[in-house]
Order: structure tokens, then C-alpha cells, then sequence
């Protein structure tokens, strides 16, 4: 898109609108509209906090060292497992790295995870996952002598990591609420249950979904600095130097080594300083079961776009100012969460001026027959929140570029929210251009958000790789099994 022109949106006609309802409409510009001056406060703020949590002391955004410590350069060769512990499935990958530069070729079986699983014995899961690797490589390798294959484990929960072949589990979300797990290495756990069915493999390393998408992406491309996430959640990862980072002086590392972040920056602002939080988002936090946490995320992820959504239309409802679906009967929309992100993609992609679609939608989903009036006020809202949403994405991508002085390069985006929410690459871009003030006659942008590679999967089996090339270089810094990684 050239620059300077504003992101696509569907105006409509107001002409039909009534007085009140143009106020009211005007009242949520005010709201939900993130000005250029703004999203700089917003981005400079953020760089602070993102260096504080580099500090000893650290600070709301936890900037977790992941002990992977180079991009790949293309070349890396090998064949590795990966495992993808999600919030419902279970993957397992088998990636070989051939000789093409930047090339893999990759097969790969999903498994349910069963309910009870996430609410029973730390040993019934660990079990249900090691029958699985095993069930993978008995099919794809049927009467083959396997020696040890090393693995890549995605574990997207947070995680206390000294080691990149090791983790604690600091608290489980998703859903799970394994008892014995939390505050316990879980990589020892996954083992012992691997041994027990004789599986012949070694966790090489213990890692994050943004930073496999960061390594992954960086493997396809050498122009990618940065790793991100809009989905369910918000997240990061860039390579830093080990010299900016103070809680790592005591290991006595080189300064210009480097060291991929883990940056979990969906915890920015949680003393609510800066961020533009309305009534709806106060709401929100008070009313989530961590109240005072992940204060960014809860403003820009696909989990809480929804929500935000049905706070106003409720409240626009109760108002005797604006009485928006009077007289009808909003049962449906007393329920928190009963509206998700894609929701607002399906108001927001409604091609017909007289938002057919959108009409449609709240007639079946929520029983309410929705004036054209009304229609545009809702239109309006979604693309407000949405384009929020998107600008304030571009905060956190702008700032680690601020910080590490990135005057150019690809970002390899991933999520549910990126890959199908509607002109939020375009918002983002936008954003990024008023943010980081680029020369109006620039032909391309210097920073890109591009779709990134399969972080989980194809990253997971890369920092593996990575990993052992490093030892065998001499490189052993965060490796707490040496012997066992390399063996």
C-alpha cells in the first residue's frame, strides 16, 4: 500500500443516523482513537521497560533469556524431532534440514489432548506424551534401529529457564491445571516417562513459540530481526547482546554474544501508566482472573477484542442517551466472552453498504434485529477496535527497533489475529510509519510484518540444531546436561 494513504475502512453513510447516535459514535472516536503523538509516548515508555526488564531488578515485562544464542545461518543440516504442547492439540514433527540453504522438508502427526488429561496426574500426562512420540516414531520409522534423536519442546507456559535444555513451570494457563508440575523442571518429568518406553529421545531444548517463530523465520529469510505473536495472546523475541543484559553479568559472558529474548511483553504497563486504557478495559482487568496482569495484552489480543466489544454495545444499551437495541431483548449479550475476535473480523469484512451481513449476524448469533442506524454505529465500533488493537501492536515492534537501533528489517509475524483479522497488517504498518517517522518519499517501508515460519515446529527443531552446533563449537553457556545434549 503506498504510504500515507489510510488503511482501508468502509465509512457507509451516516446521513440516516440520528443525532444521538452520531454523538455517541463520536464519543467512542474519542475513546478508542490512538493519535500519532500517543503511540510515541507509548513506544519511548515501552523501550524503558523493555531494558528495565533486562535489569537484575526487573520490571513488568519479564524479558526471559532463552539460551539460544545465534540465528541460523541456512545452512544447518540434520534430521530433528520437534514437539508442540498446545492449549488442545499435541504435535509431533520430524524436520530434516537438507542442503538447500534454507530448506527442510517435514512430516507431522497432531494428537488430541484429552480434558481430563489437563486436570489429572502429572504422571497420566507425562505418560499420554511420551505414548505419543513413541506412537510417531514407530509409524514414520516401522522396523528402523533408531539411535538417540534429539528434540526440539515447545512449551508455551511460562517458564523460570537457567538452561536451554531445562525449565521450571512457573504457573499453567490454557486451561491446564496439572497438580505437581508447577514450580518443578518439567524437562527431568517428560524424560523419565520417555525412558520408561524405552523412546530413544533427548530434549535438546526447551522452548517458546515466539522464539521459535523469531529462529525459524530468521531461517528463510536473514533479514529478520524480530518475532511476534498476535493471536489468543501477545508476544515477542529479538536477539540481544549479553552485555545489555545485567541479570546475566554473573555468568560472565562476552558482551557481544548474543542471546534471543523471550520478551512476554503482553505484561507492558501493568502499573497503567501510559496505555490508553477506557472503562471497558478496567472492566475487563478487574473482572479477569489476574487482575493487574498482562495489562497490554488484555487491550490488543484476540482473546479480550470481543469482550471489549460487548461491554459497549451493553452499555449503549442501558444508556437512556443512546438506547441501542431498545426494547429488544440482549440476554445473549450478558454472558462475558460470548463474543470473540472473529466476531468483529465478520462485521468488519461485511462488504454491503447496507451491512447486510452484519444484520444477519446479530439477527442468528444474537437474536436482535439490528436497525441500519445501529448497524453503522457497530461497524464504526468494530473498526475502532480493531484499528486500536493493530496501532498498539505496532508499539511493541516499533520499540525493540528503537532499542536495538533497527533502521530496517522483516518481522515474522504469527497468530490467529495477524493471519485473519482484517487490515490489521495495514493498521500496524501504518502505525509503524507515524511511530518510527519514515521520509514521506520512501518507496518501500523499512520495517516489514510479514507471515512468519512454523515457530513451534519447524523453530523448535532449528534451536535444537542450533544448540548442538554450539556445543560442539565449545559454546556452553546455559546448557546444564552438556553429556547428555551432546551425547
Amino acid at each position: 500500500m503506498p504510504l500515507g494513504r489510510k488503511p482501508p475502512s468502509r465509512k457507509g453513510s451516516m446521513a440516516d443516523v440520528p443525532q444521538n447516535l452520531l454523538e455517541t459514535i463520536s464519543e467512542l472516536e474519542r475513546l478508542f482513537t490512538v493519535d500519532q503523538e500517543k503511540l510515541k509516548r507509548i513506544t519511548n515508555h515501552f523501550v524503558k521497560e523493555l531494558a528495565k526488564g533486562l535489569t537484575k531488578e526487573g520490571g513488568s515485562i519479564p524479558m526471559n533469556p532463552t539460551w539460544v544464542m545465534s540465528y541460523p545461518t541456512g545452512n544447518e543440516t540434520g534430521t530433528f524431532l520437534a514437539l508442540d504442547m498446545g492449549g488442545t492439540n499435541l504435535r509431533v514433527c520430524e524436520i530434516e534440514l537438507v542442503d538447500e540453504k534454507g530448506e527442510f522438508d517435514i512430516i507431522q502427526s497432531k494428537y488430541r489432548l484429552p480434558e481430563e488429561l489437563k486436570s489429572g496426574s502429572a504422571e497420566e500426562m507425562w505418560d499420554y506424551i511420551a505414548d505419543c512420540v513413541q506412537q510417531f516414531i514407530e509409524y514414520h520409522h516401522e522396523e528402523e534401529e533408531i539411535s538417540q534423536m534429539h528434540m526440539g519442546f515447545t512449551f508455551s507456559y511460562p517458564v523460570d529457564q537457567e538452561y536451554i535444555d531445562h525449565g521450571v513451570l512457573q504457573r499453567w494457563t490454557k486451561g491446564f491445571d496439572v497438580p505437581g508440575i508447577e514450580g518443578h523442571d518439567v524437562v527431568p518429568m517428560f524424560e523419565a516417562a520417555l525412558a520408561k518406553k524405552g523412546v530413544p529421545v533427548k530434549t535438546t531444548a526447551l522452548i517458546n513459540d515466539t522464539t521459535g517463530t523469531l529462529i525459524a523465520s530468521a531461517y528463510i529469510d536473514d533479514q529478520m530481526k524480530i518475532g511476534c505473536i498476535f493471536g489468543t495472546g501477545c508476544n515477542a523475541a529479538y536477539m540481544e547482546n549479553c552485555g545489555s543484559v545485567p541479570k546475566l553479568a554473573h555468568r560472565n559472558l562476552p558482551p557481544d554474544m548474543p542471546i534471543a529474548i523471550n520478551c512476554e511483553y503482553g505484561a507492558f504497563d501493568n502499573e497503567h501508566v501510559i496505555l490508553p486504557r477506557t472503562v471497558y478495559d478496567v472492566k475487563i482487568d478487574d473482572e479477569s482472573p489476574r487482575p493487574g496482569q498482562q495489562a497490554f495484552e488484555k487491550m490488543i489480543a484476540g482473546l479480550y477484542l470481543g469482550e471489549i466489544f460487548r461491554l459497549v454495545v451493553v452499555d449503549l444499551h442501558e444508556r437512556d442517551s443512546c438506547k441501542l437495541f431498545d426494547g429488544q431483548d440482549i440476554g445473549i449479550l450478558n454472558k462475558a466472552y460470548s463474543l470473540d475476535a472473529s466476531f468483529l473480523s465478520a462485521i468488519e469484512e461485511d462488504p454491503f453498504e447496507n451491512l447486510k451481513e452484519t444484520h444477519d449476524l446479530f439477527l442468528h448469533k444474537l437474536s436482535l434485529n439490528a436497525s441500519k442506524p445501529e448497524l453503522e454505529l457497530v461497524r464504526r465500533l468494530a473498526e475502532l477496535i480493531g484499528t486500536r488493537a493493530a496501532r498498539l501492536s505496532a508499539c511493541g515492534v516499533a520499540a525493540i527497533c528503537k532499542k536495538k537501533n533497527i533502521k530496517s528489517c522483516h518481522v515474522g509475524a504469527d497468530g490467529s489475529v495477524f493471519n485473519k483479522y482484517p487490515h490489521f497488517k495495514a493498521r500496524g504498518a501504518q502505525a509503524l510509519r507515524e511511530i518510527l517517522d519514515w521520509p514521506k518519499e520512501l518507496r518501500k517501508d523499512p520495517v516489514v510484518l510479514s507471515a512468519a515460519e512454523d515457530g513451534s515446529g519447524v523453530g523448535a527443531a532449528l534451536i535444537a540444531a542450533l544448540t548442538l552446533k554450539r556445543i560442539q563449537a565449545g559454546n556452553l553457556a546455559g546448557v546444564k546436561d552438556v553429556k547428555a545434549v551432546a551425547g
